[in-house]
């Protein structure tokens, strides 16, 4: 029986290659023109190319080609449209770059961009050319682009040692590899020196010099190996990812995963570029990692850490920091967790005196412990013997000198006091004092100057405390053994005490950042509203980091707002809102501290949630962060774009369900009009028709009459109730207030409703001492009317309906009261909603009528009420402050 299962394809990595094909689908396109070394012919063959590319109609422009004054390739630049370039002013001397927004604005289908590998200008947006080539292609625009073999990262070392040159210029190795196409340009080196020679490449007194250098035919022979290794190694890799993606089976699964172990020495940028192009070329997953000892790193070795953890994301290594105070068991516990078949680890170069003892056994510990994984070791640099010299002798200990003197001064102080008490204590007691104090100073002090303490307790004891005195030597074998065991002693107790004080003050740190980053979830998530998100925002960065910030959140348009200043003291120029703007578009940090516009004194960050980014945090750096400082920042800033995101997400949900709610409104509504339309429509229609058609006696022509008039009432009820409820939709409502006699307001009201009240018996209650109310006639007259139309609906034929007015407390009283069925428990808080209709409500009637009562109401600051009365039906209360007249003036 076949397995169909083997060759179905996972959903994750489905979804994953169809998401990963969509992003490519929207951006450009990026072809690299590959050489071995300048005067291969890159920027020759690109535009030969894009010559052929013009003749099948593509639109394509000059966005920066340099052709060295080469008469050919001159020659070839001309026909192509060629944005001017953009002029900086630097230390009084003028450079020019691409001009990056003049390049995005014309929207070429291909741009062309000599050097990718090129630094720009101080003062451009971005410190290299392949970040300007980065957002032209976020830009959808293609790009053509030429790129020599030192310029890669990984190989920048390997080509510095071939060649004796150091590159400065180089790009990550992710650019390459991510790149569309590669087209590798090549020549021999007799060909490329004959080239030189004939003074294609340089002038004739440059080229003389350059193959006595650069170009000797040994290194090019080098370069050009390692061009073709490359090029291959990148075909075979897209033959794997073809094959994994087509799910086509073959022998090209290899399952290798590396993991390179780095530390804070300059070597271990050595060692990342070459376990990075071991796993290029063995088809390898990679990551790096740090082990996080008890060692206090240097300012110095500090930055050489960012600088490595730097070069790791460069070329597109994974990145871990593991706190442990064993460093072989802290790389192969990881390793074993991460399911990793290779470590790569460098020679350890021994520095001093101590490290002769430790690091000698580092290699094979780590070999013994590391089980089935494979461990490779990468050699040591040329001059390690030199350096060794120089350091052998000086251990590597961190404390500064003032820990050593105030050490000193306190074992000294309370070696006199010890001596004055010696004679009632023995020197025995005088031993444990001072190994007490060992240990309690290294509650406080590092390991330098708990080892002098321990040396200089020793040697104090001997000299003054143990018999004979004044003297070091030693009489009895005992007191001997004595000393040996109390400086062993001492050293141990104190260093392991400094040991695991360390290791508190490391985890105290982590577990406070942990603390905080729960404390800023849990904060944010009792929040609800932009604002009260920002302002959490503000107070945890400002409370952790010691940094005052301001946060600009993306709009509709997917623009950004004003910044949220209102918790901060920051101000923003218009410069500096227009890079908030750029962050925005372009999800990348930028300002101070980074490749993009770096003159500027603030950083921008990009609050990039699950989906989309929410907005920019702009903040004053004082300094750059650590490592573990970024790692915590990230933390923080990933917690509060994901509370920015699902805000966004509440509100879109909202919005979706009013909308919802408005069309079914809608349809409702319609359906309604349309019917409530169609009865009084049709009747008319009957009607006239009728009467049009035949004659009828004066008696049916009469009722016809009636029915039409009914309906035209009815008609102009529901225009009105229409037009009311547009009125309080749109505000325009207005009360005109005057004296008014409530007499007029029911005998108003009952007229209007004589045929409709005609099958009940209404009363009128008011009172005989009622004042006149100064209130808008018009809108109260619609209110009663309303609620009466509403007691004829449900009162039972021949009940009774009330119509009470009263004057209390400056409020005028107007009931409504029938027999009707009253409301349920359930409808009572609807009945003023519009369109709301009871279950049991006759046909007819649109729902409108209570609704306009409310609004009425409310347009006159009055009150409405609905309630069941004792023995059935319902009462409408309504309260509207009024004024009554003084009626001395009023007479006058």
């Amino acid at each position: 029986m076949i397995d169909f299962n083997d060759n179905r394809p996972n959903p994750d990595e489905l979804l994953a290659s169809l998401q990963n094909e969509e992003e490519k689908t929207r951006q450009g396109k990026l072809k690299i023109f590959f050489g071995m070394c300048a005067g291969v012919g890159k920027t020759y063959t690109m535009l030969q190319t894009a010559h052929a590319e013009k003749q099948k109609g593509s639109d394509i422009i000059v966005g920066y080609v340099e052709t060295h004054n080469r008469k050919e390739t001159d020659e070839l630049a001309e026909g192509f449209e060629t944005i001017p370039r953009k002029t900086y002013e630097y230390r009084s001397a003028t450079f020019q770059e691409m001009d990056l927004d003049a390049i995005i604005a014309r929207k070429p289908q291909i741009v062309l961009v000599d050097e990718l590998a090129h630094t720009n200008a101080p003062g451009s947006r971005h410190a290299k050319r392949y970040q300007d080539v980065l957002e032209i292609l976020e830009n959808g625009i293609n790009v053509y682009t030429t790129l020599n073999v030192q310029h890669i990262e990984s190989r920048s070392e390997t080509v510095a040692q071939i060649t004796g040159i150091v590159v400065r210029e180089t790009l990550p190795d992710e650019i390459f590899e991510n790149a569309d196409e590669v087209e590798l340009i090549d020549l021999t080196a007799k060909e490329l020196l004959q080239r030189l020679s004939e003074g294609k490449v340089y002038t004739a007194e440059r080229s003389r010099e350059a193959v006595k250098n650069f170009f000797r035919k040994g290194n090019i022979t080098a370069l050009r190996e390692m061009a073709l290794r490359i090029v291959a190694d990148r075909v075979d890799k897209q033959l794997r990812d073809y094959m994994q993606q087509k799910r086509i089976q073959g022998p090209w699964k290899s399952g290798l995963r590396l993991l390179v172990a780095i530390d804070y020495k300059p070597q271990s940028g050595n060692l990342l570029r070459w376990a990075k192009n071991l796993s290029y070329s063995m088809g390898a997953s990679i990551q790096a990692v740090y082990i996080e000892t008890l060692h206090n790193l240097t300012p110095k070795e500090q930055e050489q850490l960012d600088k490595n953890i730097n070069l790791t994301k460069q070329l597109g290594i994974k990145f871990r920091i593991i706190t442990h105070t064993d460093v072989v068991k802290g790389i192969v516990g990881f390793a074993h967790k991460e399911n990793v078949t290779h470590i790569i680890v460098g020679k350890p170069r021994v520095r001093n005196l101590l490290s002769m003892f430790i690091l000698g056994s580092f290699v094979n510990k780590l070999i013994r412990y590391s089980g089935n994984i494979d461990v490779y070791i990468l050699g040591s640099d040329t001059d390690a013997k030199d350096k060794f010299g120089k350091k052998a002798f000086i251990p590597s200990f961190t404390s500064n000198s003032s820990q050593y003197f105030l050490v000193t001064a306190i074992i000294l102080l309370l070696s006199v006091i010890c001596y004055f008490i010696k004679d009632y204590t023995g020197y025995q007691v005088i031993s444990f004092i001072l190994l007490f104090a060992v240990s309690i100073l290294a509650l406080f002090y590092g390991t330098g100057p708990i080892l002098l303490a321990a040396t200089l307790c020793a040697i104090i004891w001997d000299y003054f405390f143990i018999p004979p005195q004044g003297t070091l030597h030693i009489e009895k074998p005992l007191d001997v053994l004595m000393l040996i065991m109390f400086f062993i002693i001492a050293l141990l107790n104190g260093i392991l005490t400094s040991r695991i004080r360390h290791q508190e003050k490391k985890i105290r740190i982590r577990e406070e950042r942990t603390e905080a980053v729960y404390q800023l979830t849990k904060e944010l998530s009792i929040k609800s509203g932009l604002s009260e998100v920002s302002e959490v925002a503000i107070n945890y960065i400002r409370k952790y980091f010691l940094l005052d910030c301001a946060i600009f959140l993306k709009n509709k348009h997917n623009s950004l707002n004003r910044p949220v200043t209102k918790y901060s003291s920051l101000q923003l120029s218009e410069n500096e809102t227009s890079i908030a703007a750029w962050v925005l578009k372009n999800s990348t940090k930028a300002g101070k501290y980074t490749d993009t516009l770096p003159s500027t004194e603030f950083t921008f960050y990009p609050l990039i949630g699950i989906t989309e980014n929410m907005g920019v945090v702009a903040v004053k750096h004082p300094k750059n962060f650590t490592q573990g400082e970024s790692q915590f920042w990230d933390a923080c800033l990933s917690q509060i774009s994901g509370k920015y995101e699902r805000e966004y997400l509440r509100e879109a949900a909202k919005k979706a369900y009013l909308l919802n709610e408005s069309d079914k409104l809608y349809k409702a509504l319609f359906n309604s009009i349309s019917h409530e339309l169609r009865i009084p429509v049709a009747t008319i229609m009957g009607a006239s028709d009728t009467l049009l058609s035949q004659g009828y006696p004066e008696e049916t022509r009469l009722k016809l009459y009636t029915e039409i008039n009914l309906a035209s009432i009815r008609l102009n009820r529901l225009i009105e109730n229409l037009l009311n409820m547009s009125r309080l939709e749109s505000g325009h409502i207005t009360p005109r207030i005057d004296w008014c006699d409530v007499h007029d307001l029911a005998h108003q009201a009952a007229e209007t409703l004589r045929q409709e009240l005609h099958p009940f018996k209404l009363s009128v209650i008011i009172p005989p001492d009622m004042p006149l109310v100064n209130i808008d006639f018009g809108l109260t007259e619609q209110v009663i009317h309303n609620l009466l139309l509403n007691a004829t609906q449900y009162a039972p034929a021949g009940s009774r309906i009330y119509l009470k007015f009263f004057f209390d407390n400056g409020l005028l009283h107007i009931q409504v009261m029938d027999r009707g069925k009253g409301f349920s428990p359930n409808e009572l808080d609807l009945v003023f909603n519009k369109f709301f209709r009871g279950k049991d409500s006759k046909a007819g009637g649109i729902g409108l009528g209570l609704s306009i009562v409310k609004g009425f109401v409310d347009a006159q600051q009055g009150t409405v009420s609905a309630e069941n009365r004792k023995n059935g039906g319902a009462l409408f209360t309504v309260k509207i402050p009024v004024k009554t007249p003084d009626i001395d003036s009023f007479n006058k």
